[in-house]
């Protein structure tokens, strides 16, 4: 137990030193990086998506990978590219090389974060609702301090390569937390395969994870939830300032939305691991679909302040408690895999989000957009109640 809380502690501040120093890396740092090199609004929109294009079409094989080479060894490799590109970014002097350089980027998280989320979650299958809720809350505690610190940098010292560089600071600091992570697989790692063998291990893997429905579903309703959360927070301050709110009220909106996210993660990862993984999921997806239309219909600062943080239980019930059903459904030789289909389909669900909001309010306007969303949420909501079962509730009921 004493082994298992050290790797679980030690994974999740790699996890947050890893997400802290890869988002001072992009906004507000990258734009401005990009504009300045002279990049236009259509090549500069997508240098800021390269790295989740990258996770699109990374995460599946690098979690399959972890089952069959051991999850350390791949979170290795995308610690080292969490260490080594960012010391690249002073050398780039025109925006197409810094595309090319945020693809490369990308890999880090690529590899990384569908591997420890693998490795958490097989750490042990009691508390495995609250682990990955705690190990959700760092990550969003990095991605939260890593805009802040990268802006403040780029403010005071009004240098690109400065932040920059304490960017791969962070990234050295991660992989050497990494290196020193126990090696949960090696008990199960002693024989000496050959590359056929460890090839056909990855097709077997990959192939019985994508043969899974209830994976791939469950893989889904994350998505569904951030297609509209990623078109939240591509449209909210947008649509506040139509409202009358000023960038303050705006950060402060903002701000109590992921807070209460932040707060509600471990929470209902605990919850999950007691009454079950679908009654929570389902919750969470009703809290979103309330919250998306109650917002965009907002007109003043009080009544964003109560809705924002409706969506913040929500994103906070769905997000941990997802990965630890998916953990369920999966087999333990299975969980990089699992992940990795987790992963691809989460991308692509937060990339396409704010594509389609775009569209959509172009020829609706806001709320009606907004209600589409949240229709599609709830309708997601009745698939999972109906076509996924629930270990831990069956678990428990036995």
């Amino acid at each position: 137990m004493v082994t298992v809380m050290n790797a679980f502690l030690a994974v999740v501040f790699a996890s947050l030193l890893s997400r802290l120093g890869y988002q001072m890396a992009r906004s507000p740092v990258l734009p401005a990086f990009a504009s300045d090199l002279g990049a236009g609004p259509e090549l500069l929109g997508v240098i800021v998506a390269a790295s989740t294009i990258t996770g699109v079409f990374l995460k599946l094989p690098a979690g399959t990978l972890s089952d069959v080479l051991g999850r350390k060894k791949m979170m290795v490799l995308g610690a080292c590219f969490f260490a080594f590109p960012p010391f690249l970014y002073p050398l780039v002097h025109d925006p197409w090389s810094l595309l090319w350089l945020r693809f490369v980027h990308g890999f880090a998280t690529a590899i990384f974060s569908p591997v420890a989320a693998a490795y958490v979650a097989g750490l042990a299958e009691h508390r495995r609702g609250a682990r990955l809720g705690w190990f959700a809350s760092a990550n969003d505690v990095g991605a939260t301090g890593g805009p802040m610190i990268g802006g403040f940098i780029l403010y005071f010292t009004a240098s690109y390569p400065v932040t920059y560089l304490t960017v791969g600071a962070l990234g050295a600091l991660t992989l050497i937390v990494v290196l020193l992570l126990p090696d949960v697989d090696a008990p199960r790692e002693r024989t000496v395969k050959t590359f056929g063998e460890r090839a056909a291990e990855f097709r077997q893997g990959l192939g019985e994870v994508l043969a899974t429905p209830p994976i791939l579903i469950a893989s889904s309703i994350e998505a569904v939830m951030y297609f509209g959360y990623a078109a939240f927070l591509g449209f909210l301050p947008i649509y506040a300032k139509t409202a009358g709110l000023n960038d303050a009220e705006i950060a402060l909106v903002l701000g109590a939305q992921l807070a209460v996210a932040m707060v509600a993660k471990p929470v209902a990862g605990w919850l999950s691991d007691r009454i079950g993984r679908k009654p929570v999921i389902v919750a969470g997806l009703l809290f979103c679909a309330a919250a998306l239309p109650l917002i965009f219909r907002s007109e003043s600062f009080a009544a964003f302040a109560l809705a924002a943080p409706i969506l913040g239980i929500g994103v906070g019930a769905v997000t941990p408690v997802t990965n630890a059903l998916i953990a369920d459904l999966a087999s333990a030789k299975r969980l990089g895999a699992a992940m990795g289909v987790f992963g691809t389909v989460f991308d692509f669900g937060e990339a396409m989000g704010p594509i389609a909001a775009g569209f959509l309010i172009g020829s609706l306007g806001y709320a009606a957009t907004f209600d589409v969303l949240a229709a599609v949420t709830a309708a997601v909501t009745v698939v999972l109640m109906f076509t996924v079962r629930d270990p831990k509730a069956a678990q428990r009921a036995g």
